[in-house]
């Protein structure tokens, strides 16, 4: 009998990520649905002072006390963007980004994906100077949402496609947090960012004398968060700093090996996010109330900007990029997916539910604006969502039919 080490049958992050991306993707589903229910019923105003209730000190003049709105939004969500850095340093180190052919098709179909998705949002509410600021809100996908939908499929999706999604989606993840760090930085503290740039830089240290133990990292990790949050940059970029300095070891015959400190903090921390922290953020970020709500409203210049920009920007920008980069010759299509199933998950890409809420809290602050962002960002979510599994679902069954590729 062959003993396998158990280095090589343990399941990467990312692998665990999908495997339960239903169970989490539907778990948001349920929290951002209730949110939506409660703030709609007798308890809208109980809802209202719990998630801005004040429950800790005022850590900086910028955000005053802090509320449970405040912890969830910059400090849950800096452990969330931790994740995110560690997702995104391990597929480009290690994983299915380490090579410029794997990064060729992922980093094109994301780029268009981003682009399109802000052309078109501009192009509907452009015209008022105050709403230019929202540009950002439809260009990034929700992967935990997006996986969701697509595990729902099981067998009738292919492989290479739920693997593409996620891909596309880090990718897409890199390119938010450049957005939020360099678009939505209020006044910078110089003295907070050269305090968080020394603790970085320790941490680069400890990671070049090949500290391997993970405490002293999250310790500085804390500290890190604390100067960013004072610096005037949105704390939670702390997190994916935080990430790139945490020390991993390419292991490619076994790659989740226990001795590598980012594999062991990714595996610690994908469940907490997926099944905790992620429907946290939903149910205090969805609630909106859609009293007075009509076709007026539903169609006035920011809902509609954001929900088009999802919807039609994201499968238009992403499926567009593909098919001309597989025609030029640039990339190959992902294997054994029919042109049908491609656009099916470019459609899903516009699910743009956790960064798009988060995003369009950056900018927009008023709670005029705050709801008529949600109110565009589920409508176009909720169609992505729909049409994408609608499409995947008729495409595998034609496939199967046919028993060729569409």
């Amino acid at each position: 009998m062959i003993n396998i080490p158990k280095s090589l049958t343990r399941k990467s992050a990312l692998r665990a990520f999908l495997s339960s991306g239903a169970a989490g993707g539907i778990l948001l589903m349920v929290a951002a649905a209730l949110a939506m229910i409660i703030a709609n019923s007798v308890f809208a105003q109980d809802y209202t002072h719990l998630i801005h209730a004040v429950t800790g000190p005022e850590l900086t003049p910028k955000l005053g006390p802090m509320t449970l709105h405040l912890w969830i939004n910059d400090g849950l969500m800096a452990i969330f963007f931790l994740l995110v850095g560690l997702e995104i340093k391990r597929e480009f180190v290690d994983g299915h980004l380490s090579t410029w052919a794997d990064r060729r098709l992922p980093m094109i179909a994301a780029a268009a994906g981003m682009i399109v998705p802000a052309i078109i949002y501009l192009a509907i509410a452009g015209g008022e100077p105050a709403l230019r600021r929202g540009w950002a809100i439809p260009v990034a996908t929700d992967i935990a949402f997006a996986i969701g939908v697509l595990a729902l499929l099981g067998s009738r999706a292919p492989a290479s496609l739920k693997l593409f999604l996620p891909t596309v989606a880090i990718v897409d993840d890199m390119g938010a947090v450049a957005i939020i760090a360099v678009f939505y930085t209020a006044e910078l503290n110089l003295v907070a960012l050269a305090a968080a740039g020394t603790i970085w830089c320790a941490m680069f240290l400890l990671n070049r004398f090949r500290v391997n133990v993970l405490w002293p990292y999250l310790l500085l990790a804390a500290l890190l968060w604390y100067a960013t949050l004072l610096s005037g940059v949105h704390a939670t970029i702390a997190g994916v700093l935080a990430a790139f300095a945490i020390p991993l070891r390419r292991t490619l015959a076994a790659p989740d090996a226990a001795d590598s400190a980012l594999h062991r903090l990714e595996h610690a921390l994908v469940k907490p996010v997926a099944f905790v922290i992620v429907p946290i953020f939903g149910f205090a970020n969805a609630g909106v109330s859609l009293e007075g709500i009509n076709f007026a409203a539903l169609t006035a210049p920011l809902p509609l900007a954001i929900a088009m920009g999802l919807f039609l920007g994201k499968q238009i920008g992403i499926f567009t990029s593909i098919w001309l980069s597989v025609k030029l010759g640039i990339a190959a299509r992902p294997h054994n997916a029919s042109w049908t199933q491609v656009f099916g998950v470019a459609v899903l890409c516009g699910i743009g539910f956790t960064m798009s809420l988060f995003i369009g809290g950056l900018a927009f602050a008023g709670p005029a604006q705050g709801d008529a962002v949600k109110i565009g960002v589920l409508i176009g979510s909720l169609l992505s969502a729909i049409l994408g599994y609608s499409v995947l679902r008729f495409a595998a069954s034609r496939k199967r039919l046919s028993g060729d590729a569409i």
